[in-house]
């Protein structure tokens, strides 16, 4: 009996411990001295240079990408991005609503310029000089993987297909963790962007 338990406590951990931290994902600043900073490094390594700093108290902080062994997180700062060691960040994880979005999503691109936002089961997009045009969120489809953030979206005339994937906005450094192709109706254009978890 002794050695189920063992064995079944092994397994467990060992299936516990391999299992990986799904990005993007929120996270706050923990375990740092209230007179003291989270670094923000150029590379995921302790002996790259600091390009900033995160408060020790700081929140909702957007973790975009991992290192090979998932030890440092991908953060933006300003208009560039770097890395911070995870030991001292919480993941909080990100709440869907009740319309199946992650609440504070935001999406945008550039060449042209365009704006997504959500709330409340609606979608509001806005072109560069453009009026706003809201449209009621019709579906929304996950994947059924928790925490994957892939999501098959129609709304009005709006289509939208999100994914996890590498992103940046071809203006900065910055760095994102969900991609986006969007159509405006039947027979638009499609726009490509890149989507954020906080605004």
């Amino acid at each position: 009996m002794l050695r189920a338990l063992l064995l079944f406590f092994f397994l467990g951990w060992s299936a516990q411990a391999s299992e990986p931290l799904l990005v993007p994902q929120l996270h706050d600043v923990v375990d740092v001295a209230p007179d003291d900073v989270l670094n923000i490094r150029a590379a995921p390594t302790a002996r790259a240079e600091i390009i900033g700093g995160l408060a020790p108290d700081a929140t909702g902080i957007e973790v975009v990408a991992l290192n090979d062994d998932a030890s440092w997180g991908r953060v933006n700062h300003g208009e560039s991005s770097g890395w911070v060691y995870l030991r001292y960040m919480r993941p909080r994880g990100v709440h869907i609503d009740d319309f199946n979005m992650p609440v504070g999503l935001r999406c945008f691109g550039t060449e042209p310029f365009w704006d997504l936002t959500h709330a409340a089961g609606q979608l509001d997009y806005r072109s560069l000089g453009g009026e706003k045009q809201s449209f009621a969120i019709d579906i929304a489809q996950d994947t059924g993987i928790t925490d994957d953030f892939t999501r098959m979206i129609r709304a009005g005339e709006l289509t939208a297909y999100i994914h996890p994937a590498s992103c940046n906005d071809g203006m900065s450094s910055r760095a994102y963790g969900l991609a986006i192709g969007l159509m405006t109706g039947p027979r638009a254009s499609l726009l490509t962007g890149c989507c954020s978890l906080s605004r």
